[in-house]
């Protein structure tokens, strides 16, 4: 089975021969079938990311969740594997942290009993809805922290799913993954 680090690889290697507007088109769809999601209709606070720049860009949902008054918190990275929970407050409460990538900067969030839904990025994701990460383990690190009833939403490109990925010990599983034609553990097509 191929090594995470050749995985990895191979992913960014992927998403540099896909067009920014077709990625772009792609992350509007996924947002469309994630605000679609009934958990995370029904939730209400709801954990998400703010992208890196070959993510999935949920910035349109972490706006619209917000705008419908619910509580949205951020990761805010602190340290070489660390991160916390932010309350999102707006746009303008974000400032450029960890890795270029935009973090809040308001109020600490440490109810995590409190979230219903966590939308997670990764770098592939598979048919039974295990996560590679980028290789730090930020989430992996993070993820047991969250009450076992946190419904865990991996969002990804089409191309970044597999039929298989090598998992180890400690990596957590998604409930399920979105894309623009997969719902695991249920494939959806359109």
């Amino acid at each position: 089975m191929i090594q995470k680090k050749e995985l990895r690889k191979e992913i960014r290697a992927r998403k540099r021969d896909i067009p920014v507007e077709e990625l772009r088109d792609m992350s509007r769809s996924v947002c469309k079938r994630l605000l679609e999601e009934e958990r995370l209709r029904d939730a209400s606070t709801v954990m998400m990311y703010y992208p890196l720049a070959d993510e999935v860009d949920v910035t349109p949902v972490i706006e619209r969740l917000w705008e419908e008054g619910k509580t949205v918190v951020l990761p805010k990275v602190t340290g070489e594997t660390t991160m916390v929970l932010h309350r999102y407050a707006g746009k303008d409460d974000l400032k450029v942290g960890a890795f270029g990538i935009l973090e809040p900067c308001g109020e600490v969030f440490d109810d995590y009993e409190a979230i219903d839904v966590a939308v997670i990025p990764g770098m592939a994701f598979d048919s039974v809805c295990h996560r590679l990460g980028r290789g730090k383990g930020y989430y992996d690190r993070f993820l047991p922290l969250l009450h076992a009833r946190v419904y865990k939403i991996g969002v990804c490109f089409p191309f970044q799913l597999l039929d298989s990925i090598p998992t180890d010990e400690h990596d957590i599983a998604m409930d399920a993954v979105l894309s623009t034609e997969f719902f695991c553990p249920q494939i959806i097509t359109d």
